[in-house]
C-alpha cells in the first residue's frame, strides 16, 4: 500500500495556484506594490515599518541581528543561536572549530540546526546530527559567508504567526496563524521510495520538490510501518505542507505575542515562526519557542493551504502589504528613514546571490 501524508484532509490536494511560477503569482501583487509606492511617493515606504531591521526585513536582512534586538521578557522564548562565519579559503577543520565554539557560546550540544545568517525560504537550512556532519555541512557553503547555528526544538508544532501593530494602537493582533507539516510517506516494506513518492497523491504532483533530497535513496524499500520524512524546512516552496490555523488565534495567544513582540525595539509587522509544544498550549500562549522573526519581506502563509481560494490569497496579500504601507508612513512621519528604492535593489541582489550559493536545504 502506497504511503499517504498525515493530516490532509478530503479532497484535490494541491491549489489551484499553489505551485504556480512567481513571476505568474507575484506580478498582480508586484502592481500592487507600484501603486501603493506611487501613493506615497516612495516605493521604499513599508521599509520603515521595521525601521532598525535592514530594509525593515524587507530582503538581505541578518536574522540574527533581529534576535539579537530582542529584551530580558522575549529573550528566553526565543531558541538558543549563535552565529559564526565560514573560513575565506577552504578549511574544514578550522571552519569545525567555529562551528563548535559558536555552539558552546549558546550551549548547544547535537543535533543542532545550521542556517545562512542571510536568506530565505529555507535555503540552506540544515539538520546537523553529529560532527562528521557538521563537517560535510560546512564544506557545502561558499566561503566567507555568515552562518547560524540554533538549537534543535524537539516539538511536534510548527507554525508561523503573523503580527500587525501599528504605532498608535496599543496592543497588536495576530492576522494568520499557519500550521506547517512535512510530507511524509510510510513505508510498507516491498515499495521503493521512489514508487512511494510516485504513487502517493500530492507528492507525485511536484516529485521535482522532493527527488534531489532523495539521491542516492530512490531505490530505498522502507521497512513496513516506517516513516520517511521528505523535508526539514518549514517552508512551502521546499515542499511541506501549509494548513490555515486561524481558528487557534485567541486573546491569550495574542497578549502573548504582543508582549514579546514589544520586547524588539520598534518592531510592527512580521511573522514569527515558532515550535509548539501542542495546538492547545499555543492557543493558551504557552508552550512555544521563537526560532525567527521575519520582517516586511514575509508572508502571511495560510494562503499556501490548499483550501484557499485564489481571491482569498490576492486579498491577504494585499491587506498585508497595504499595512506595511500605512505603519512604514506612520514611521516616517515620525521622524524614520526609509531605506530608498536603490539600497532596496542593492539588498536584493546581494540575497539572490547568497542564495544561488547555499547547499539545497533538508
Amino acid at each position: 500500500m502506497h504511503a499517504a501524508i498525515v493530516a490532509e484532509p478530503e479532497g484535490h490536494p494541491l491549489s489551484l495556484f499553489e505551485f504556480w511560477p512567481g513571476s505568474v503569482f507575484y506580478t498582480p501583487i508586484v502592481l500592487y506594490w507600484i501603486a501603493m509606492g506611487i501613493r506615497y511617493g516612495d516605493f521604499s515606504v513599508p521599509t520603515a515599518a521595521n525601521p532598525r531591521i535592514e530594509t525593515g526585513g524587507l530582503c538581505g536582512e541578518s536574522k540574527s541581528a533581529i534576535l539579537d534586538m530582542a529584551g530580558q521578557i522575549a529573550k528566553p522564548w526565543i531558541a538558543a543561536y549563535a552565529t559564526f562565519t565560514t573560513s575565506r579559503g577552504r578549511d574544514d577543520e578550522g571552519d569545525l572549530s567555529r562551528a563548535h565554539a559558536a555552539m558552546d557560546e549558546a550551549s548547544l550540544s547535537y543535533p543542532v540546526v545550521v542556517k545562512p545568517d542571510i536568506g530565505c525560504n529555507g535555503t540552506g537550512v540544515k539538520l546537523v546530527e553529529d560532527e562528521a556532519a557538521m563537517k560535510a555541512v560546512l564544506a557545502r557553503f561558499p566561503r566567507g559567508v555568515g552562518l547560524m547555528v540554533q538549537d534543535l526544538i524537539d516539538a511536534p508544532i510548527e507554525a508561523g504567526l503573523f503580527y500587525i501593530r501599528h504605532p498608535d494602537e496599543p496592543r497588536g493582533r495576530i492576522t494568520s496563524v499557519t500550521y506547517k507539516e512535512a510530507p511524509i510517506l510510510t513505508g510498507d516494506g516491498s515499495t521503493t521510495l521512489r514508487d512511494l513518492l510516485h504513487g502517493d497523491p500530492r507528492t507525485k504532483l511536484v516529485p521535482h520538490l522532493y527527488l534531489p533530497r532523495l539521491e542516492g535513496r530512490l531505490n530505498d524499500v522502507p521497512a513496513s510501518g516506517e516513516r520517511v520524512r521528505l523535508v526539514f524546512a518549514g517552508n512551502h516552496c521546499k515542499g511541506s505542507i501549509f494548513r490555515n490555523g486561524a481558528d487557534d488565534i485567541t486573546d491569550a495567544l495574542t497578549d502573548r505575542l504582543d508582549q514579546l513582540m514589544k520586547d524588539v525595539p520598534d518592531f510592527h509587522f512580521g511573522r514569527i515562526d515558532v515550535k509548539a509544544t501542542s495546538t492547545a498550549a499555543l492557543r493558551r500562549g504557552e508552550g512555544f519557542q521563537i526560532i525567527e522573526i521575519n520582517g516586511v519581506g514575509s508572508e502571511a502563509t495560510h494562503i499556501w493551504d490548499r483550501r484557499t481560494t485564489l481571491w482569498e490569497a490576492y486579498r491577504a496579500q494585499f491587506f498585508h502589504y497595504r499595512e506595511t504601507f500605512r505603519i512604514g508612513a506612520a514611521k516616517r512621519r515620525a521622524g524614520w528613514k526609509t531605506w530608498g528604492a536603490f539600497t532596496m535593489l542593492r539588498y536584493w541582489i546581494k540575497q539572490r546571490r547568497l542564495l544561488a550559493s547555499y547547499p539545497l536545504n533538508d
